[in-house]
């Protein structure tokens, strides 16, 4: 399960990454800083190619909030349970499958959080963060879906006006050995000469889809304990990934 992620850059920087084509709105600026605590149901930044508008068929980046709430949802409370999709059944589950087929994202990552779980020999469990992230400083392109809800009642919206809703979760699948010790799972990345296909809304095959879905490679992953501050989903800085001292 990916939880909590970072992004060390600002969105400037990510459009030149991800070689955005459309100009980005007016929300998201260059001055826009790195994000040390991403946690669920916070908006977060998102690749796609436009579906709509005048910005059809151009890749753009967009925000869109962590946890994805399904288009036929009573309400968006169901996206906090929705944060990663399981790459064994993302195909076939009703909350997922038609974004699988037409509704992919990347979700740019310095690295993301996992906690240890170890229990002492009073019983007592104590939980010990740890950042993932490869060796090399390269962002991860997580494999990511997103989805749109209609808000009639505006109960997801911060001024309360009816609108539309963009939501998104994280592929995830089973940890490779370097850190399946802290986590069973581990978010799905798309390899850079595979992002144009994945963006793809014609693209709708699963056949076709799958060989596109990538694993970070073992050997470039590394994990390291973090303080317990990040913890605290108000805490923010880069502060949060220093090692913690022996």
């Amino acid at each position: 399960m990916c939880g909590r992620y970072v992004i060390g850059s600002n969105d400037g920087e990510l459009a030149t990454e991800f070689d955005v084509e459309s100009a980005l709105p007016d929300w998201i600026a260059d001055h826009r800083p790195p994000r040390y605590n991403i946690a669920p149901t916070d908006p977060v930044p998102a690749i796609v190619v436009a579906q709509r508008g005048d910005l059809s068929g151009q890749r753009t980046m967009t925000a869109l909030r962590w946890g994805l709430v399904p288009s036929w949802a009573r309400d968006p409370t169901i996206g906090s349970r929705m944060i990663n999709a399981r790459s064994e059944t993302v195909a076939e589950k009703p909350s997922f499958r038609k974004a699988f087929r037409t509704r992919r994202c990347l979700l740019p990552a310095s690295g993301y959080y996992e906690w240890y779980r170890q229990t002492d020999e009073q019983g007592k469990v104590r939980k010990r963060p740890h950042f993932i992230h490869r060796d090399d400083g390269r962002l991860l392109a997580m494999a990511g879906l997103y989805e749109w809800w209609h808000d009639d009642a505006g109960i997801a919206t911060p001024d309360g006006e009816p609108g539309w809703l963009g939501s998104c979760t994280i592929i995830t699948t089973a940890a490779a050995d370097s850190v399946g010790h802290l986590h069973d799972r581990m978010p799905m990345v798309i390899e850079a000469d595979g992002w144009q296909d994945w963006l793809s809304p014609d693209l709708t095959e699963p056949e076709d889809i799958w060989p596109l879905l990538a694993v970070t490679q073992a050997e470039r992953l590394q994990a390291y304990e973090v303080g317990t501050a990040v913890g605290n989903v108000a805490a923010q800085g880069p502060g949060l990934i220093e090692p913690l001292a022996d």
